[in-house]
């Protein structure tokens, strides 16, 4: 995995890491030298010589057909009924031998094409630096959040993603305790995709090493859960194979992804490189390797990344080292690949989609303060869990009060939004408020500016002019301006509809009328005092 790294950095990477490797391995043949037994010698069986005499004869000058350019199920039909051919022709001589003619046919096919390829001809007749016909489609499962179907020559990813809430997240049981993943991509290779029929059982190694290549290879594009806040799902369901599915899956995935969506950083893309080489002198550096030159090659080298650096590698190789300057071509080889790749899957899907599916859940984020969170909640989740079935969503909340509503109806959420913003709400005195009112009494009503906010507008701020009941001026769920003129000590909002009314021409306050004095009687004279006996 690498962070968008360019392809000198990553070659002096290697340089310094091949410094440290020889001195491990002069440690290690020290040790064995001092202290370890003698290598076990490994003889190859000797063939038969006079069975290969018979089989150069029979195959000399036919192979050069075998290898011309062709797709691959007439490629391995052709090869099989020769084989089948010599392997009848031979059965009544060497019946015991059956496995051991195709072995040796096999290898001699390869050869050739070894040649073939070295002398500039591939398998299927292109250039080396040739990336097979791309085709790109998008949406094409209208039911899912997001969708993409990759065609590369003869390999096909149909990739899909869905879009879901923090509780779908994955957790992994490690041995420093449980970690969460909101970013998941399962890579699928049914046997159908290279014409097998057979039955799957489990999910092969192969499956788990190509999803895990592809998953690095994005992961750093895809943004924050703060920014985007869902877990997303990636299936790659390979339907055909010829040569590098997980890269398939590479833009593939891109793909899907902004199909739903996603506002991903900027498009990856990968590509799949192989070598066939004799000597440092005599080889050949091929792009968008097929299948049959992975087989016959020295070299399968994936390389995915952006048009700014590399951001996942992955190498087989099958000899036993590859000279740096090789390395560096390589490397440059497949970024112009790569960036050709880049330019065709710009052209199908230039930006993710500014809007989600239909299908997608909707989501939205808020903050409870800390000291409120179990407020909201509720005794035993009471007051959460009825918003949850009230308004049919999801309501996460993390212990910094972070809260992440998701469901499926717009107006849901942006009302349970409201209440979760209403904890963190504070009346302003001075400022004007929406409001609706929500009781009435004698004295005023009672109206609400927020979820979780009340305050009273008094009959006397009701209107300038004078208010005989409450009724003449508000209804109940009437929706109304009011300005805060004040809180009191309780903590109680003081509220006036008349504030943001204009004041009657020559209006004049009505006298305010005295207090009455509990220590005093109607007539001014002293109360009596009277006291138990």
């Amino acid at each position: 995995k690498a962070n968008f790294v360019q392809e000198e950095e990553f070659l002096s990477a290697l340089e310094y890491a091949h410094g440290i490797i020889k001195d491990i391995v002069k440690l290690q043949n020290d040790l064995q030298s001092d202290c370890g037994k003698k290598k076990f010698t490994f003889h190859v069986a000797e063939q038969d010589k006079d069975l290969t005499d018979k089989l150069d004869k029979l195959i000399k000058g036919k192979l050069g057909p075998l290898n011309e350019p062709k797709n691959k199920e007439d490629r391995y039909n052709d090869i099989d009924d020769f084989i089948d051919g010599v392997v009848s022709e031979l059965e009544e001589e060497y019946p015991e031998d059956k496995f051991a003619i195709k072995d040796y046919i096999n290898g001699k096919i390869g050869e050739d094409l070894r040649s073939m390829t070295l002398a500039g001809k591939r398998a299927d007749g292109r250039k080396f630096t040739d990336v097979r016909d791309i085709s790109i489609r998008t949406s094409c499962l209208p039911r899912t959040h997001g969708s993409a179907l990759f065609t590369r020559g003869e390999t096909q990813a149909l990739v899909v993603s869905t879009l879901g809430s923090k509780r779908d997240e994955q957790m992994l049981d490690n041995i420093s305790g449980n970690d969460y993943v909101r970013l998941m991509l399962h890579y699928n290779f049914p046997p159908f995709c290279v014409g097998d029929a057979k039955p799957k059982f489990s999910v092969s190694r192969r499956e788990i090493g190509h999803g895990n290549l592809a998953l690095r290879a994005i992961s750093d594009v895809v943004p924050d859960f703060d920014d985007f806040p869902y877990t997303i799902r990636l299936v790659s369901e390979i339907m055909e194979s010829n040569g590098s599915s997980s890269m398939a899956s590479v833009c593939g995935s891109i793909l899907a992804l902004m199909d739903a969506g996603v506002p991903i950083k900027t498009p990856i893309a990968g590509i799949a490189m192989g070598l066939v080489m004799e000597s440092e002198d005599n080889y050949a550096i091929l792009s968008d390797i097929l299948g049959t030159e992975d087989h016959l090659g020295d070299m399968d080298f994936k390389v995915a990344g952006s048009r700014d650096g590399i951001t996942a590698i992955q190498m087989d190789l099958k000899i036993k080292g590859l000279p740096m300057d090789i390395m560096s071509e390589a490397l440059e080889q497949a970024r112009k690949g790569r960036l050709e790749i880049l330019d065709k899957m710009e052209a199908a899907m230039s930006k993710p989609r500014t809007q989600l599916s239909e299908h997608a859940p909707k989501v939205t984020m808020g903050k409870i303060p800390v000291d409120k969170i179990g407020d909201f909640i509720g005794p035993g989740g009471k007051n959460i869990k009825s918003l949850i079935e009230e308004y049919e969503c999801e309501i996460g909340v993390e212990q910094d009060g972070s809260c992440v509503v998701m469901g499926m109806d717009q107006k849901n959420i942006d009302a349970v939004k409201a209440i979760v913003d209403s904890y963190s709400f504070v009346p302003e005195v001075g400022s004007d408020y929406d409001a609706e009112v929500v009781r009435i009494l004698e004295f005023g009503c009672f109206v609400r500016i927020a979820p979780t906010v009340e305050g009273l507008v008094h009959i006397s701020k009701l209107a300038w002019e004078h208010v005989k009941k409450v009724e003449d001026k508000v209804s109940l769920g009437d929706k109304v301006r009011v300005r805060l003129e004040g809180i009191d000590d309780m903590k109680r909002l003081n509220l006036s509809m008349r504030a943001l009314m204009e004041k009657p021409e020559g209006y004049v306050e009505r006298p305010s009328k005295p207090k009455f004095s509990g220590n005093k009687n109607r007539g001014g004279n002293k109360r009596k005092s009277f006291s138990k006996r």
